[in-house]
């Protein structure tokens, strides 16, 4: 449904029932379901006095507005939905003398006063006790019988009470995604803020130097061409090491932290209704095994939030000698047969890590996927030596040279 090409009132307001639904991807006619309901308006002339005229009159004179009204509550802004809904109990109410089919509108009105509204779950049971009350008294004036006016509450209320906690459930759901959506934004800004940290702390010196370097080979182009050159090629190595660094650093960019794949995989099965359990992740693998197990467990959740229709995931890790031991184990339907398009590239780039694969997964057991991989442990950061103490007292001492030498040009 283009919501453009339909009439004003017609179009969903920004925050209405059906423009909720259609922003989580489903069908606005969705809604349209319950109005299977309403066929009681066609079925209750069988127990009140059978198909008169003045049954189908009233039919067609009100079924129409009903079916607007209903539409209102779906496509109105939540803050003014509730009067459509108010509008359902007063159509029936008005008509009760004379038309009992339209109770449904009434038990309606009812319903809809919370599936659109904004108010608490508290003020929603006071309102439908004031309308029940309404009906009640409206009903035993006209005189209908003692137990219309003990069904019809007790029906509206327990409905209600059923629709209430959906709502509520629903409106967590929503609160759930929404913080799911901040913590994944708020990583990717620290993301972003670490990795500009880190490209000032690399550049920032090396890109003075090479500044320093080319400004005084210029100043002594002329002067001494054999100092010039040699500052040239100073920059020039400055310039290679600092490319190399960048390299290394892009490289950890790139990698993918395994303890933020899990926690993001958590995040995933949790909003599939998937709950997932894991172990810490190893401390000291190599960067290369690291962002390859990382890929891996991500198509691994990808996988039970799609296809295993699992409650729970369990995700551990074990050492075995030089082998680093992977178990995902999830109690979804199981019985793969063969391996798809997932499955085949785990196995490859498991393969391309020296590891194996193995699957279990019994038909209604659950599925089991276990992963071996060579244990390859990062070294600790190499401490400071005097030779590496000596490079960075020369970098420092021949910037310290070069500015003078500099200020000197000037001055001349």
């Amino acid at each position: 449904m283009n919501p453009g090409s339909l009439p004003a009132w017609l179009r969903p307001a920004p925050d209405s029932r059906i423009a909720c639904e259609m922003r989580l991807g489903k069908s606005p006619w969705n809604e349209a379901i319950h109005l299977a309901w309403s066929v009681w308006v066609f079925i209750t002339p069988l127990f009140s006095g059978g198909y008169t005229l003045r049954w189908a009159l009233l039919t067609l004179a009100t079924y129409p507005v009903f079916l607007l009204l209903y539409a209102r509550c779906l496509l109105a802004p939540r803050r003014t939905s509730w009067r459509a809904a108010l509008g359902m109990a007063l159509l029936s109410m008005a008509l009760l003398a004379w038309y009992p089919a339209g109770i449904s509108y009434f038990i309606f009105g009812c319903v809809m006063l919370r599936m659109g509204g904004k108010q608490s779950a508290v003020t929603y049971l006071l309102q439908l006790a004031a309308l029940n009350v309404a009906f009640v008294g409206l009903a035993w004036w006209i005189g209908y019988p003692w137990q219309t006016m003990i069904w019809i509450p007790a029906m509206t209320l327990v409905i209600g009470m059923v629709v209430n906690v959906e709502r509520s459930t629903q409106e967590k759901d929503a609160a759930i995604r929404l913080s799911h959506d901040e913590v994944r934004r708020l990583a990717a800004t620290a993301e972003r803020e670490r990795i500009g940290r880190d490209l000032h702390d690399l550049l920032g010196h090396t890109l003075s130097l090479i500044t320093l370097k080319l400004e005084l080979s210029r100043k002594l182009f002329d002067r001494d061409p054999a100092a010039s050159k040699r500052e040239l090629e100073d920059a020039e190595a400055v310039a290679r090491h600092a490319l190399a660094e960048v390299r290394s650093a892009v490289t950890g960019i790139r990698a993918a932290d395994l303890a933020a794949e899990l926690a993001s995989a958590r995040l995933m099965l949790e909003s599939s209704s998937v709950h997932l359990d894991y172990d810490a992740p190893p401390v000291g693998l190599s960067p290369d095994i690291e962002r390859g197990l990382a890929l891996v467990l991500r198509e691994a959740a990808t996988n039970i939030a799609r296809h295993a229709h699992a409650g729970a995931a369990r995700i551990t890790f074990a050492r075995d000698g030089d082998q680093l031991e992977v178990a995902v184990v999830d109690d979804g339907v199981g019985g793969i047969g063969a391996d798809g398009n997932g499955l085949v590239g785990m196995r490859e780039r498991i393969a391309r890590m020296g590891g194996t694969l193995a699957i279990e997964s019994p038909r209604r057991q659950g599925t089991r996927l276990r992963l071996r991989l060579p244990l390859m442990a990062a070294g600790p950061e190499p401490e400071a030596t005097p030779a590496a103490d000596a490079d960075d007292a020369d970098d420092a001492e021949a910037e310290a040279r070069d500015r003078h030498a500099i200020a000197g040009g000037h001055a001349t």
